[in-house]
């Protein structure tokens, strides 16, 4: 026979089940906590993994080919275009941005112009309203080409179909409006409405010329189809028999790479808040199981009495614990499965693609490993003090709370569990350095709080006696033994310090878009200045707006082919610094240094310097490419390589929105090389009057000039932001909902010993008035303390993330974040008052009985 003190997995599992006969009293709040968590991080990969592979399976549609070949401001040659030719079918375009102007020259518009070829589209429909065949929508009719455009441009421009426009030196006639462009996507972010016209069209126009802004592409369907290991051979061989042609190389595999990157970023971001809120919720569950475990003190003490060991103790609750908590992680899951297909009707507003919604098992069952893990870590430790206590202290109606730590097995399964938590939430990031400083970020919160919960703890105890017998018993209830300050601080603190954290990032955003970037940035951006027209253009803007100032610099496109001596490849550039290898940039020359910019290495070189070519390069940047002052770069321009030596770094302030270059050369370097102009007007005492006035003044004067005006780009990044912003505060509001319960959690776990406290005090004559001041005093006095911790790391968190990771200017909002700790302090001691009533409600004799 076996002894009966053996533990027994078998006797273990029926007895929780059998005990878990009598429902889920007690588990609510754990409930909710797992659901919640689990929900947000299967929901947003959910809804990711769904547009992802969306993207993906639309790649032909969407890129508008199997393989698609670009080229910077330069097309390609005849030999590259013979080999692409020979490939397939082939549908070659072009993309700029110009100017649209009314016929009386009375208002005019930027737009993103694209030409295309009798082929087009290679895959998908293009569809117009009215409804017509693609060559009547362009052909030339009298000297007059036809176009199709965005909705958005009529009504700015107060047309209909049918009237005509003017675009550089040829007329067009408005035929349809555009319904379905099926490769929109892989065109990129627009800040203008798309107008499409026939390359015939453009080159009537007379918008190509030297240092021109413009993308040559050429789109090729295959002969005989395209599986994943053709492609990439193609793509290979490409490289490798025209090492020199500039061009980049996408395929349908990769048709949206910066759309999919972003998505996969801003993914990350939300699971990260989710996996914070799931952490969050782990101080809920461990309160909820200590409050649990409060209740089956009887049944633990007659279990130790029949000799039950320890081991057969904690298995039976921590198998109820687990089972319960499944069922949490099977609810959150269900939530995050049916998100996609909630989600799918608002994205494909969005998106133009076809969204089509699914279940993600893969994302499902990350969510739900997040969610077990965090349960089982912290119901392991309450669970293993409970083990500890021995019977005759639980007959005498002790507590668990004085129990102080478990035993090494516990600390060690709940120390495992949570570095296999960490472990995978790094795996699972797709930036894993933010991910790991996330992880140390929340490790230090843990710490911080239970320091702060000491030290409130402490300055309580030392605090002098008071008169007012409320705050008397405030004082006394966050310092005695069993007190709930440190489970109360660690509660609120965490979810406080989230949603502090994303105030601020929202906030930041809103703020550098619509106050600090105006206020820097200038009124205009002018570009495809050429040199003829530079000097007339100066005197048309002066003329219109003497008060403005007019900054210009020479442009050319330059693609980075070496650095330090070595061909530039996805093996010696860090992940990064990747943008070398994506076509051409922006390179100028100038004497002096710009403005908006600072030396941080090396010196400027001579106005009449006649050496050897030298650059400056922007310092964050250089320091990603890992190159400093003496080092070489090699830059193809206009078919020439130019070997320069790195003069100096220096700092560049982007948001300034100001003319910059991550290159500028000296002006030796480009003696004698055509070139066009760039240039800005700032003017912060011009009207919206005075801005239309330039555009229409410029417009007429230099129609193939693109005049940007910077307040609308903002306006339309504004957008953007505010859809990104209803996303952060969704996530907002998950916090604000994990602390509520967390804070519950909490106050539920004290609750036998509120009781007590309030049924002595009551008999002993204190009314319920007295006992409701102290504890608004108790809990204001720790959401005072936690908040000020909230506002600390917030605060420097909001920091890391706008400043690190979006590269933005950041600032601290104090009223932004005081208003956010206000509000939710509110809603959450409020709900912690209003549990406390059904504690000041009991009845006195029964608790008595049990003193």
């Amino acid at each position: 026979m076996a002894a009966p003190n053996r533990f027994r997995p078998g006797l273990a599992m029926r007895l929780a089940l059998r005990e878990l006969r009598g429902g889920l009293s007690g588990f609510y709040i754990f409930l909710a906590c797992v659901a919640l968590g689990t929900a947000a991080i299967a929901g947003v990969n959910s809804v990711s993994q769904m547009m992802t592979g969306s993207i993906a399976s639309e790649g032909r549609t969407i890129l508008g080919g199997d393989v698609r070949f670009e080229s910077e401001n330069i097309d390609i040659g005849e030999a590259e275009r013979s080999y692409v030719d020979g490939l397939g079918t082939v549908s070659s375009g072009a993309n700029m941005r110009t100017m649209a102007r009314m016929e009386d020259g009375s208002d005019q518009s930027l737009v993103e112009l694209r030409a295309v070829d009798s082929v087009y589209p290679l895959y998908g429909s293009f569809e117009t309203s009215p409804s017509m065949p693609i060559g009547d929508v362009f052909a030339e009719r009298d000297g007059v080409h036809g176009a199709a455009v965005a909705q958005i441009l009529l009504d700015r421009l107060d047309l209909s179909v049918g009237d005509e426009i003017l675009v550089g030196q040829a007329r067009f006639e408005l035929r349809a409006t555009i319904v379905t462009e099926p490769d929109a996507l892989s065109e990129g972010f627009g800040f203008a409405p798309r107008m499409m016209i026939s390359l015939d069209g453009l080159d009537a126009a007379g918008l190509v010329r030297p240092g021109s802004l413009i993308e040559y592409s050429y789109r090729v369907r295959l002969e005989g189809g395209a599986d994943a290991s053709r492609l990439a051979d193609l793509r290979e061989e490409a490289g490798e028999r025209f090492p020199d042609a500039g061009w980049s190389i996408r395929t349908s595999r990769n048709a949206a790479p910066a759309l999919t990157r972003n998505i996969e970023r801003f993914s990350q971001f939300l699971t990260l808040v989710g996996l914070t809120a799931l952490i969050v919720g782990g101080v809920g569950i461990a309160n909820s199981v200590r409050a649990w475990l409060e209740g089956k003190r009887g049944v633990i003490a007659t279990l130790k009495c029949v000799g039950a060991p320890s081991q057969l103790v904690v298995a039976i609750y921590l198998i109820q614990v687990m089972l319960i908590a499944a069922f949490g992680v099977f609810l959150g899951v269900l939530l995050g499965a049916a998100t996609p297909f909630l989600a799918a009707g608002a994205l494909s507003g969005v998106i133009p693609i076809a969204v089509q919604a699914s279940v993600y098992p893969l994302s499902l069952l990350v969510a739900a490993g997040f969610g077990l893990l965090t349960a089982f870590a912290f119901a392991v430790l309450p669970l293993g003090r409970a083990g500890e206590v021995p019977a005759t202290a639980l007959f005498r109606q002790q507590g668990f709370e004085g129990g102080g730590l478990p035993r090494w097995p516990y600390l060690l399964a709940a120390g495992t569990t949570l570095a296999v938590l960490c472990v995978a939430a790094i795996w699972f990031a797709d930036d894993r350095r933010i991910a790991t400083v996330f992880v140390a970020a929340v490790a230090v919160a843990f710490g911080v709080l239970r320091l702060v919960g000491l030290a409130v703890q402490s300055i309580a105890r030392a605090a002098p006696t008071v008169r007012s017998t409320p705050l008397r018993l405030a004082v006394g209830n966050i310092h005695r033994p069993g007190a709930l300050t440190p489970s109360v601080v660690l509660s609120l603190g965490l979810g406080l310090a989230l949603l502090v954290t994303l105030a601020l990032i929202d906030s930041n955003l809103r703020r550098e878009l619509s106050g600090n970037l105006p206020e820097r940035a200038p009124n205009f951006f002018f570009v495809d200045i050429q040199s003829s027209e530079i000097d007339g253009f100066e005197r048309v803007v002066s003329e219109v707006a003497p008060d403005g100032k007019i900054i210009k610099v020479p442009m050319l496109r330059g693609r980075i082919t070496e650095l330090k001596g070595e061909p530039v490849n996805t093996e010696n550039v860090p992940p990064e610094a990747r943008w070398v290898l994506r076509g051409d940039r922006g390179v100028t020359y100038a004497r002096n240094l710009p403005e908006n910019s600072r030396l941080s290495a090396g010196e400027w070189w001579a106005p009449d310097h006649e050496g050897e070519p030298l650059v400056s390069f922007a310092a964050e940047e250089g320091a990603e490419l890992g190159l400093g002052v003496g080092d070489t770069i090699t830059v193809s321009v206009l078919g020439r390589s130019i070997t320069a030596r790195i003069a100096n770094l220096r700092d560049v302030e982007w948001e300034s929105l100001s003319i910059n270059f991550v290159m500028v050369f000296s002006p030796n370097t480009f003696a004698g090389a055509p070139h066009s102009w760039m240039a800005t007007l700032t003017d912060p005492g011009a009207t919206e009057a005075v801005e239309g006035e330039v555009l229409r003044a410029v417009t007429q004067a230099y129609p193939t000039i693109t005049s940007v005006r910077v307040k609308d780009a903002l306006e339309l990044a504004d957008r953007v932001v505010g859809q990104i912003g209803i996303a952060i505060r969704a996530a907002a509001l998950v916090a604000l909902i994990a602390s509520v319960l967390v804070l519950s959690g909490a106050l539920a776990a004290g609750n036998r010993s509120r009781i007590h406290d309030a049924v002595v005090l009551k008999t002993l004559g204190a009314t319920r008035a007295t006992l409701i001041r102290a504890y608004v005093y108790e809990y204001g006095l720790l959401g005072l303390a936690t908040a000020l911790f909230a506002l600390a790391f917030g605060g420097v968190a909001s920091w890391f993330v706008v400043s690190r990771i979006m590269t933005l200017p950041s600032s601290f909002m104090p009223d932004i974040a005081v208003a956010t700790l206000a509000g939710a302090l509110v809603v959450t001691v409020g709900i912690g008052l209003l549990g406390t009533w059904r504690v000041l409600g009991q009845k006195a004799a029964p608790v008595l009985r049990e003193l």
